[in-house]
């Protein structure tokens, strides 16, 4: 529970339901393969206090759009934080560009990709004074096989703010497109090859 304050009265507000898409198509020359550094971004996602509570199977998908990319290792997970969205996209950020991310062109590969998919049921279009871009819910993920499917795995009756339908009838109504294979966990954190030292 997140303890609010409002007038002289505190109460308790349910915690919303964070939603954080991860995904990697390169791989990091300290960590290994991409898998290997969605557990680190995940592993410092929790040093920094956001409490991972639900993790979904990890996912091979083709790159969106289709390209001679390497394939992408994707995931979702649900979280608990007290920071606000604008704060949380800034820490996602940061984890990107210490795992190696460069931003070049758009869709370029990279060694991490980390987006706020959904924060409670806000709905949220705007920049910051740091020139933070910040659109919430993610203005793709309905449309994406990489996002819903492990969406689905993990809070299948989650539903849409804007388009008002739950996870699972948006993964019905996916493109038929869009290649993607779910992967068995591998033994280290999270279910990657990330074996911290820590």
């Amino acid at each position: 529970m997140l303890t609010t304050r409002g007038g002289d009265l505190e109460h308790d507000k349910p915690a919303p339901k964070v939603i954080i898409g991860i995904g990697a198509n390169l791989p990091h020359p300290k960590i290994g393969p991409p898998r290997a550094s969605c557990g680190a971004a995940l592993d410092m996602l929790e040093e920094l206090g956001v409490s991972i509570d639900h993790r979904s199977p990890w996912y091979e998908s083709e790159p969106v759009p289709t390209s001679d990319q390497p394939w992408y290792v994707n995931g979702v997970v649900m979280v608990t934080t007290s920071l606000p969205p604008s704060a949380l996209m800034q820490r996602l950020l940061a984890i990107e560009v210490d795992l190696g991310r460069e931003r070049s062109a758009p869709n370029a590969p990279r060694t991490m990709d980390l987006d706020i998919l959904a924060y409670g049921d806000q709905i949220i279009v705007d920049a910051d004074t740091k020139d933070l871009q910040l659109e919430i819910p993610h203005p793709r993920m309905h449309t994406r096989s990489f996002v819903i499917n492990p969406l689905c795995d993990i809070s299948p009756t989650w539903t849409h703010p804007i388009l008002r339908c739950s996870a699972t009838v948006l993964r019905d109504a996916l493109p038929t497109d869009q290649n993607i294979r779910r992967l068995a966990d591998a033994d280290g954190l999270f279910g990657t090859e990330w074996q911290p030292s820590h």
